[in-house]
């Protein structure tokens, strides 16, 4: 009996030692520091809504290093495991997320933090590289192809010859979708647009009153 219990210390004492050295601990920290920056720069560069939170995305760096460590400790050691798992069980995250992206690059910051804390670092390396290219690739091309609509809100029907020939000219794809005639008449079209000069050279016509360019989703309104 005597000897199963001192077993039974001897294997949780070997357990509860800590097998990590302070270089692998600041290695690991490093990696995924660099990593974050990374996720901070393509997430500041594919931000697509209204107001950009720099914390939101400074969170993202920090997020990633303390799930490393603690990805680190749990790795290391069997008995911390346990108790790392209980004290996580309790954390909620209450923050509303607005954006889904916004959900989708804190799964990433934490992947990163758990694939460097288990010691896969080339797997994190190239695999943030290609995701960043893959979310800058996507977000380009959603860019150009998001519809807009344009209302222009004009004084005659003699301005309309003038609008449709401008439309002719510089949109490829546009389509009329609402026309209303009440003191003033009003015009809205979809168009996709990617430069927007292209609606300080519209305002140059003669009878055009007001411009209005708003996004299908909400993020990007202007009014000329």
């Amino acid at each position: 009996m005597n000897q199963v219990i001192i077993d039974m210390y001897n294997l949780i004492s070997s357990q509860t030692r800590m097998n990590i050295s302070i270089y692998s601990v600041l290695f690991t920290l490093l990696i995924s520091f660099f990593e974050g920056l990374i996720i901070y720069f393509v997430y500041k560069k594919t931000y697509q809504g209204v107001i950009y939170v720099k914390s939101f995305n400074v969170s993202l760096i920090i997020l990633s290093m303390i799930t490393s460590m603690i990805v680190e400790a749990i790795s290391s050691n069997f008995v911390l495991s346990f108790g790392m798992v209980g004290a996580l069980s309790i954390i909620r995250f209450r923050t509303a997320i607005k954006d889904p992206l916004d959900t989708v690059f804190m799964f990433w910051a934490i992947s990163i933090g758990i694939v460097n804390g288990g010691g896969f670092f080339l797997l994190g390396f190239f695999g943030t590289i290609l995701i960043s290219l893959v979310l800058i690739i996507m977000m380009e091309i959603h860019s150009f192809n998001n519809p807009y609509l344009l209302i222009i809100n004009y004084d005659s029907v003699n301005v309309e010859k003038d609008i449709n020939q401008f439309m002719k000219m510089n949109f490829k794809r546009y389509k009329v979708r609402s026309k209303n005639f009440n003191d003033k008449i009003e015009i809205t079209y979809e168009i996709r647009i990617k430069n927007f000069d292209l609606i300080n050279e519209l305002k140059k016509i003669k009878g055009i009153e007001n411009i209005s360019l708003i996004s299908y989703s909400g993020d990007y309104i202007e009014t000329i």
